[in-house]
């Protein structure tokens, strides 16, 4: 989760030509199997190929974090129209 401040964070994100900015809703399954909406609205690849997703749960969650990209726990949902 390395940045050129140290840790990803809120207060040293990456840098902003690296993220593309979205809205991508999705489904966060936590530890103990419960599951609650979420969106993510920005990705970033770090310099060791990983990708990280700016993701806040949904409604009045905590605010957006920086999570590394897990599609087991992290489900994209369709943004138009099935």
């Amino acid at each position: 989760m390395a940045t050129r401040c140290g840790l990803l964070s809120w207060d040293c994100p990456p840098p902003e030509a690296e993220v593309r900015w979205v809205y991508q809703p999705v489904e966060v399954q936590y530890p103990d199997g419960t599951w609650e909406l979420g969106r993510i609205s920005a990705w970033w690849t770090d310099g060791a190929g990983e990708q990280w997703c700016r993701l806040r749960t949904l409604p009045g969650g905590v605010g957006p974090r920086w999570h590394r990209y897990d599609p087991e726990s992290i489900r994209l949902l369709p943004t138009a129209g099935i």
